[in-house]
């Protein structure tokens, strides 16, 4: 396809509703199904940076999220949902989620662990979550878990070097909203263990952004 021919293509596209290029999409054109691919890509990516995925590339997540794009695309229905990106948000979490826990199934040992920094922290009443929160002094349980705000970017890469694989696996779990004994069952070790390791996570943490 030329150059102008992809302008009077996005041109085109850019007038019409997503419902409507969705239906057109239904009915066999490849090119605005290209171009809902191309348009939401961002929402893809966006949706990616909040996941941290042990042994894979980030292209990875990225790929899962537009799988979950695709299936939005797919499933769409306009009298049940108003709004296109919000189903096809909902979709992309949704995928890159499932394939996650699928991952660390698989394995059954938490190296592909995932940890969503957006994600509320479990059982907290509030809606804070890893990159919100700060150390606190008197940290008694590991639902407090506490991290700087100021170098929640180094979060993911000091994940990554101060904690296990045991424990990568725990926290990911954990965030998910697991408990103690549903964590157990996942990874086969008893629930104190369990405990133990979340404890060693606050610490590390904890002196890590110190």
């Amino acid at each position: 396809m030329s150059l102008n021919s992809e302008v009077k293509l996005v041109e085109k596209n850019t007038r019409l509703e997503d419902s409507v290029l969705i239906e057109m999409c239904r009915n066999g054109d490849g090119e605005s199904l290209d171009y809902l691919l191309n348009k939401y890509q961002s929402l893809v990516r966006g949706k990616a940076r909040s996941y941290f995925l042990i042994g894979a590339d980030k292209e990875d997540i990225i790929q899962e999220g537009m799988i979950g794009l695709y299936k939005a695309i797919r499933d769409f229905r306009e009298e049940k949902v108003t709004s296109f990106k919000s189903f096809a948000e909902l979709c992309i979490t949704r995928q890159i989620i499932t394939a996650i826990k699928t991952a660390t199934r698989q394995k059954h040992v938490p190296l592909n662990s995932s940890i969503s920094l957006d994600k509320p922290i479990n059982n907290i009443d509030s809606n804070a979550t890893l990159m919100d929160l700060i150390p606190g002094e008197k940290i008694m349980n590991p639902e407090t878990l506490l991290i700087n705000q100021e170098k929640a970017g180094d979060m993911e890469l000091k994940i990554a070097k101060l904690l296990s694989d045991l424990e990568r696996g725990v926290l990911a779990l954990y965030m998910d909203g697991l408990s103690y004994q549903e964590i157990s069952e996942e990874l086969s070790i008893p629930v104190k263990s369990i405990d133990n390791a979340l404890q060693r996570i606050k610490r590390k943490l904890n002196n890590s952004w110190r």
